[in-house]
């Protein structure tokens, strides 16, 4: 791997000048964030925000009120985030532990370790909705590795691309340190700058990081 500081703070600081504050991650308490990790999976946030507005409008959006649901109302409200059957039965794995383990209050004050690590040991909670978690809900320093970060790095020529995720995310936070802040921002960045010109089929003629892009160039010449 191809990272350093310097270098990482040069890309967060060029898409910070062009794109601005990101205001992420959309959601009105940290509980609903949490859901929003989980329904985000495979899918586009605006099918999240459909699906989230269904719990909300039958008073749903809430632990207990998921927990009580039966799986297929629950998987019916869920639809419009895909997969639903299995994310209903995610989304309940979720929260018994999140009732179980006492609520935000609690689960709050347990060290940042402890909590990643109970998080992945519900069913259904993978590495990237753990730290999209730990981020996002509890504002714990963990950086998110995602598929459009693997894009976006592997095409500047910072990694190979096929870096296991435990790797790559403790090389960026080594390199980058303990910043709630920046995490937050920067993976919000690479999202929107990945979605919107980094594409799979990247349109590299608008990509305001062309010049130091490794696969930009390669392309060019």
């Amino acid at each position: 791997m191809k990272l350093d500081r310097r270098t990482l703070l040069t890309v967060f600081d060029s898409l910070y000048t062009a794109y601005g504050l990101q205001h992420w991650w959309p959601g009105e308490t940290p509980f609903e964030i949490m859901v929003g990790a989980v329904l985000t999976q495979n899918t586009a946030w605006t099918n999240v925000e459909k699906a989230i507005a269904n719990l909300e409008s039958r008073s749903k959006l809430s632990p207990e009120a998921i927990i009580a649901a039966r799986k297929d109302h629950l998987a019916n409200w869920l639809r419009p985030s895909g997969y639903f059957n299995v994310k209903a039965e995610r989304l309940k794995n979720l929260c018994r532990w999140y009732v179980e383990a006492g609520g935000f209050s609690v689960l709050s004050q347990r060290q940042t370790g402890a909590l990643r690590e109970a998080l992945l040991s519900v069913s259904g909670v993978g590495p990237e909705t753990a730290d999209d978690i730990m981020l996002y809900a509890f504002q714990r320093p963990v950086f998110v590795i995602d598929a459009y970060t693997r894009r976006l790095f592997s095409r500047l020529g910072f990694i190979a691309g096929d870096e296991a995720y435990e790797d790559l995310r403790l090389a960026c936070e080594d390199r980058l340190g303990a910043d709630v802040r920046l995490y937050n921002e920067f993976h919000a960045l690479i999202v929107l700058h990945a979605r919107t010109v980094c594409r799979v089929r990247p349109r590299c003629d608008d990509c305001l990081l062309r010049e130091s892009c490794v696969a930009g160039r390669e392309g060019r010449d």
